[in-house]
């Protein structure tokens, strides 16, 4: 976790804010960005993400048919990933198109096939979940998601709990926070600030 923290900082992946919070697109004000789309610009970053996905792999022994990715971001993962294990891959959007044949998930695999689904960052976890629940609809069985990097919050863990899917990530906020500070990125007093944020996004500030 250590690793990929430090990555995701150095890469400017994650960005850490607490005195001038980014806005979302849902209107919350965050002390953070994390944008692991710049993964693909460091080749070196990248492989070392690839390869602590196979290792989170093997060591908690996920069974699977095939990968599939999430658009946008947990597509290449998961195509690298795909290519790496000898495995077929899917994709998922966040909506079936809305012409041609109307398909959310791409792709061809068997009723009843075990799939592993890969993201780049989960916050509320809901367009993670939106995937997940059009894979099921779709005749596919999902009981794992691996993602680069979570916030944390409480109502994603919550709601993967209530979708009987298990949600693992290469690293954490609660992972990243002393590295960033290791790193000079922030101070002790701001530790305490996004950690707040982390708990309850809504009344951090």
């Amino acid at each position: 976790m250590e690793k990929i923290s430090e990555w995701l900082l150095k890469i400017g992946a994650v960005t850490l804010r607490p005195q001038q919070p980014f806005t979302w697109a849902s209107g919350i004000q965050s002390p953070i960005y994390c944008d692991n789309r710049l993964l693909l610009s460091h080749p070196k970053a990248l492989s070392d993400v690839i390869k602590s996905f196979e290792k989170l792999i093997r060591s908690k022994k996920i069974k699977f048919d095939v990968i599939a990715g999430i658009a946008t971001g947990g597509i290449p993962h998961a195509a690298i990933l795909s290519d790496h294990l000898k495995k077929p891959m899917i994709y998922v959007r966040s909506a079936p198109k809305g012409h041609g044949k109307g398909n959310q998930v791409e792709g061809i695999f068997k009723k009843g096939s075990r799939v592993l689904v890969i993201e780049d960052l989960v916050s509320t976890g809901m367009s993670s979940l939106n995937a997940i629940e059009a894979i099921r609809q779709s005749g596919g069985k999902v009981s794992d998601c691996l993602a680069v990097f979570t916030y944390g919050f409480p109502t994603a863990q919550k709601e993967f709990s209530k979708s009987k899917c298990k949600l693992q990530t290469l690293t954490t906020l609660d992972n990243l926070l002393p590295v960033a500070q290791k790193m000079k990125k922030i101070t002790e007093d701001q530790v305490s600030l996004i950690l707040r944020f982390s708990k309850n996004p809504n009344q951090w500030l």
